[in-house]
């Protein structure tokens, strides 16, 4: 019964097989926000600076943004952001009232 739960809790990992299925996910949400319209821009970007023998910009891209969108689907992942935001402010609080 405890197994059951502990892989309910864990989020089933999406799809991130192709462009679209990443697009996808931009759309629902995944991923830091302005991640989509990044995305879009980056990959024009890629697109129009590659050659048709080498599209490395363009997986480059498409693996950067499939990560960003798998580190936000981690367990913790918006607990941690939230630290590292508190962090930030205490240390520039700290900073400022020397």
């Amino acid at each position: 019964m405890v197994a059951q739960q502990a892989r309910a809790a864990t989020p089933t990992a999406i799809p991130l097989q192709t462009v679209d299925d990443v697009w996808a996910a931009l759309r629902c949400g995944y991923g830091f926000p302005g991640d989509l319209e990044a995305f879009e821009t980056d990959l024009q970007r890629a697109l129009e600076g590659t050659t048709e023998a080498d599209i490395k910009a363009v997986a480059t891209v498409i693996v950067d943004y499939r990560g960003r969108i798998r580190l936000h689907q981690e367990p913790g992942f918006d607990t941690a952001v939230q630290e590292g935001i508190a962090l930030t402010a205490r240390l520039k609080r700290d900073a400022s009232s020397r």
